[in-house]
């Protein structure tokens, strides 16, 4: 990878931290200018990362306006939702990896974070573990296209729960997060990608159906 391959990514990654992690919220205008001083960089490289997070869903170009942070209606939330169910399951039967004692043991590593978040319930902490949770489910398949599908959807859907969470029950959550994860760890265990990636696809639903059941914020 060269070093500007290395930068162009680097930024992407922070910027959809920002954005998915709502430090940078809906609404937000993003500056090229000002992403080009933080960065230290020119505006070029700047312009291809906004073009690949428009790419991504994550940001609109407006005519005389520039890059706004773009948040998603209930609507395309329910449908991209169920895409992502079917897509999870697909992770068990397009090119599967067999699970490695390396799986088994970030599987582990997994499993530790997630009954320290269930202790101590933290909205940024679960965020943060199932981006990575995420991640690491997509490492079951070897899958390239299916994995960067996958990933998109994943990040149009990232912000919804931490913008519902201030309404549902924060320690709920966590503790059926942990156990998702427990169960993940004991199906890699066994060898059996098919059980993990089940397991994934029926959280999905489930969290999805708690998400429908909460009411949209009141607009301001």
């Amino acid at each position: 990878m060269t070093e500007a391959s290395a930068r162009f990514d680097r930024i992407c990654a922070t910027l959809r931290d920002r954005i998915c992690l709502l430090d940078a919220p809906p609404g937000t205008r993003l500056s090229e200018e000002v992403l080009a001083a933080e960065f230290g960089t020119s505006r070029t490289p700047i312009r291809r990362v906004l073009a690949r997070l428009e790419a991504e869903g994550l940001v609109a170009v407006r005519s005389g306006v520039g890059s706004i942070i773009t948040d998603l209606d209930r609507a395309e939330f329910a449908q991209v939702y169920a895409l992502r169910q079917e897509l999870t399951q697909l992770v068990a039967t397009l090119d599967p990896v067999t699970p490695t004692p390396a799986h088994v043991a970030r599987a582990a590593e997994f499993e530790t974070q997630g009954d320290a978040l269930a202790a101590a319930p933290d909205a940024r902490a679960f965020a943060v573990l199932n981006r990575d949770f995420h991640d690491f489910g997509l490492s079951l398949t070897g899958n390239a296209a299916l994995r960067e599908v996958a990933e998109r959807l994943y990040l149009r859907t990232a912000r919804i729960w931490l913008q519902a969470v201030a309404r549902m029950d924060l320690g709920q959550e966590c503790a059926i997060f942990a156990d998702e994860i427990r169960q993940t760890h004991a199906a890699l265990r066994a060898g059996d990608a098919r059980a993990a990636a089940l397991i994934r696809r029926s959280h999905i639903s489930m969290s999805a159906a708690r998400l429908a059941q909460v009411p949209a914020p009141a607009a301001g």
